[in-house]
């Protein structure tokens, strides 16, 4: 939509997409513009409600990173369950890189827990990377506190992929599932119940945190 690149364009630093781009390796570069995150949040909120956005959001797939990141933050700030839901159902095929699956964070799902797991199992068995992805990252963020069970670690667990950003974000939900539920969580190391690399790369990632204690540290190198 011509209306919002242009604003795009207007907010765009190159020094910005020259540091920004090595971080992004799936992202053609010549499709960045370099908007930093705090404007295109700001820009989000601008439009958030507006029919422009509402035209916007149709326009799939979008041709620029920027766009896509902007797509993301306008679904974060959805308050409506079942409306930020059926955004995100489609829009999450047309995520392509790490940083717009990552930096969606729509807090509206944490309305609904029960109802939101049901979504999370049929991610985890998407053939999309950023999708299962996706879901990985929602069972992190909103199901290792108050809404935790055993369960999830089994869901994470079993996810089969052989895609790098899949594979680092099982092994970043069960470095945080050690510093949030230790003890239900370290039988899945002491098992060896994740492929090898997962593994190795939970417990560097786990040993990285100041949540996880020096005596717990030293315990997981013994597991490496």
């Amino acid at each position: 939509m011509k209306s919002i690149l242009d604003r795009l364009y207007s907010l765009a630093d190159t020094d910005y997409k020259e540091f920004q781009s090595p971080l992004i390796p799936t992202q053609d570069k010549d499709k960045m513009i370099g908007v930093r995150t705090p404007a295109l949040r700001t820009l989000a909120k601008e439009l958030k409600g507006t029919a422009v956005a509402e035209e916007f959001m149709k326009e799939l797939p979008h041709a620029y990173f920027e766009e896509n990141q902007l797509h993301a933050f306008i679904i974060s700030d959805i308050k409506d369950y079942d409306e930020c839901l059926s955004q995100l159902e489609i829009f999450l095929p047309y995520v392509d890189n790490w940083a717009t699956c990552d930096q969606m964070n729509p807090k509206a799902l944490k309305k609904c827990p029960k109802l939101m797991l049901e979504n999370i199992k049929e991610w985890l068995k998407s053939d999309h990377t950023y999708t299962v992805r996706f879901g990985i990252k929602l069972l992190m963020n909103f199901y290792l506190e108050e809404e935790f069970a055993g369960s999830y670690l089994e869901l994470v667990s079993s996810v089969e992929s052989d895609e790098y950003y899949v594979k680092m974000m099982v092994a970043w939900y069960f470095a945080t599932a050690l510093a949030k539920q230790y003890d239900a969580t370290i039988p899945y190391l002491q098992k060896r119940r994740l492929p090898e690399w997962t593994h190795k790369k939970a417990i560097q990632k786990a040993c990285e945190s100041n949540r996880i204690t020096v005596e717990q540290k030293v315990y997981l190198k013994s597991l490496l």
